[in-house]
């Protein structure tokens, strides 16, 4: 699902919005949660998941095309850690093919 889809279902379900009313709340909460884990703060989202910062310190790499030695720049990049609900939810569905689109539903 992208984030258009995103908005026109949350729009469908919830009738009293308009669509430009939904969309300004989705990129409201997305800006956000950038925001904040941008600061290095965590996010968490009861029974969906928390997203924090993990560190990946300098490594010894090399450039594939020419070979050369380089050390890559320490960083921090995101991480999403789901929680039990939606652990639980996915697992139900195992036995289920995955339709294409990734989806098993169409909630």
């Amino acid at each position: 699902m992208v984030k258009s889809e995103l908005i026109q279902k949350i729009a469908n379900k919830i009738t009293t919005l308009s669509d430009k009313d939904v969309e300004l709340s989705v990129n409201q909460i997305i800006h956000k949660m950038t925001d904040n884990l941008s600061s290095g703060k965590r996010i968490e989202i009861r029974g969906f998941g928390s997203f924090s910062l993990h560190y990946r310190p300098p490594r010894n790499a090399h450039n594939p095309k020419t070979g050369e030695k380089v050390i890559t720049i320490p960083k921090y990049s995101p991480h999403f850690k789901p929680g039990k609900e939606l652990r639980d939810r996915v697992n139900e569905n195992r036995d289920k093919p995955i339709q294409e689109g990734g989806s098993t539903t169409d909630e």
